[in-house]
């Protein structure tokens, strides 16, 4: 079995509002205003094509910049560290830690991500987190020119590892992009916490004996 894992929200925090609160607070004072402006640098076009890789940081900020009327260095104060900012989830990182276990013991799993991440901030998490060499392989959007939920990114990820739709199983906090995976064949795992997502995750695995761990016989 594959299970290809999202990054934020699944093994990484992702928490835009909060962001905003932190680094705009001057221009944001408001938990509704925070929201508001997170909806607007996030949701928008120009940070998509950022995600995709066909918009630089420097055209993204200024962009960004023009369209919500924030100075350009408070919003580079925001942006320009996001990569670090983005701290692993313990839970699920453990859990990723179990299935690599189980997959050096056992060899009846895979393990793969496909993350809409820019280029800047995919380059951090290789350098500061060591877990990333756990997977045997994934897709970084800003890398390929595409995004989630288009599908091309999933038969791009499929073609580079051989992986059969009926044995694959895809992890994401968005609805859209799991329902994305599904249409193409793969199971989904909608992860809206760690609680009810290893949970799913565990029930997907197939049946294996001898293998104690903090995941009951994961």
């Amino acid at each position: 079995m594959n299970f290809v894992f999202d990054f934020g929200a699944v093994l990484f925090t992702w928490e835009p509002v909060r962001l905003v609160e932190a680094a705009l607070r001057e221009h944001a004072p408001t938990p509704a205003s925070a929201k508001a402006l997170a909806h607007a640098i996030f949701s928008h076009d120009d940070w998509h094509g950022f995600d995709r890789g066909t918009v630089s940081f420097d055209d993204v900020l200024a962009r960004t910049t023009a369209r919500v009327g924030v100075p350009a260095t408070a919003l580079d104060a925001l942006l320009a560290p996001i990569g670090e900012r983005l701290t692993p989830m313990a839970q699920t990182v453990q859990l990723l830690s179990d299935l690599r276990t189980r997959r050096d013991l056992h060899g009846d799993i895979r393990l793969f991500y496909l993350s809409n991440m820019p280029e800047p901030y995919a380059r951090v998490l290789e350098r500061k987190h060591d877990f990333l060499q756990w997977f045997d392989g994934g897709i970084f959007s800003g890398d390929v020119k595409l995004t989630k939920p288009d599908p091309a990114i999933f038969e791009l990820l499929a073609a580079r590892h051989g992986l059969a739709a009926e044995r694959t199983v895809f992890i994401d906090d968005l609805a859209g992009n799991v329902e994305a995976a599904r249409r193409l064949g793969w199971h989904g795992v909608h992860f809206t916490s760690p609680t009810q997502g290893i949970a799913e995750i565990l029930a997907l695995l197939p049946a294996a004996t001898g293998v104690n761990d903090t995941h009951r016989n994961l």
